[in-house]
């Protein structure tokens, strides 16, 4: 059975607010946990999942028991992940990133998760991100458990596949290329340079479980926040809605700011319907926070 992709609200949805007040206030009293999610990166050039052009609608993601089973998956998955990566790796911080990371600076969150695995929270300075679904920079080894840099495994792959430069359909938040199966047919895919064994990129796939400790990691933080402010996420899968359902339940308060509605939005005192970017640069200049590299 596939994992839950898509998301569609029941009932009567909810518009969303305009009103950044309510997170305006959370943020002048401090101790925000912020969760983010695809639609946080849509303004660096990379697409959300869902949403008006997210990329489910052209391509369903990797499954990790289709990775870990099939070679000629694990072909596919890295022909298309290394045509990929030559994008998703020039990706830069949007205003979105530049603002969450000011907000840390100043004292006004109590940590940052991301559902993203692009690192670009991290590239715009914020510290101590929690990679719930881990990051493309890293490989592993799922023989001998050996982690290794992905810019390593680039060149690698480059020497492999002298002259591989198809042209791609699109760009997806995994970082995975559109690619038609003549395209990846002759791509020779490495193995482990220590055992030999199967490399993976050190992310949760589709269908793979968060590793326990880092769930652990993510509901202390949330225990601990005065609020949690969820950027960019539809809330779909169950590994950021379970931390939503937490916070409600311990009657944290919840604010989301997404365009579109979400699963969470029951949960949440408000919704706000803006783009991330400009939402997130009006409360710093709000609250008097300085955004480094501020390009609105």
């Amino acid at each position: 059975m596939r994992p839950t992709l898509s998301w569609s609200p029941d009932g009567d949805v909810r518009p969303g607010s305009t009103d950044l007040a309510p997170v305006a206030e959370a943020l002048g009293a401090g101790g925000v946990l912020v969760l983010s999610g695809a639609g946080m990166s849509t303004e660096s050039g990379i697409p959300a999942y869902r949403g008006e052009g997210g990329s489910l609608t052209r391509h369903t993601p990797m499954t990790y028991q289709e990775f870990t089973s099939d070679p000629a998956a694990r072909q596919r998955y890295w022909a298309r992940s290394h045509l990929g990566w030559r994008t998703f790796g020039r990706a830069r911080p949007n205003d979105g990133h530049r603002a969450v990371a000011a907000f840390g600076r100043h004292g006004r969150l109590s940590g940052v998760i991301t559902q993203n695995v692009d690192g670009l929270h991290q590239a715009a300075g914020s510290a101590g991100v929690v990679e719930l679904h881990g990051s493309l920079e890293r490989v592993v080894c799922l023989s001998c458990g050996t982690f290794g840099p992905r810019r390593e495994l680039a060149l690698r792959l480059e020497e492999a596949n002298a002259g591989f430069a198809p042209v791609a359909a699109g760009i997806n938040p995994d970082g995975d290329a559109d690619l038609t199966q003549d395209q990846v047919a002759d791509f020779r895919v490495v193995p482990c340079s220590r055992c030999g064994g199967v490399l993976k990129p050190d992310v949760v796939f589709f269908g793979e479980a968060v590793p326990p400790h880092r769930v652990e990691q993510c509901r202390t933080l949330v225990r601990e926040a005065a609020a949690l402010l969820v950027l960019g996420s539809s809330l779909t899968v169950m590994s950021g809605l379970r931390f939503v359902r937490q916070a409600a339940e311990a009657g944290t308060p919840v604010l989301i700011i997404n365009r579109d509605p979400t699963r969470g939005d029951r949960h949440a005192a408000t919704r706000i319907g803006l783009p991330l970017g400009s939402a997130l640069t009006t409360l710093a200049d709000r609250l008097g926070v300085p955004v480094d590299g501020r390009t609105v």
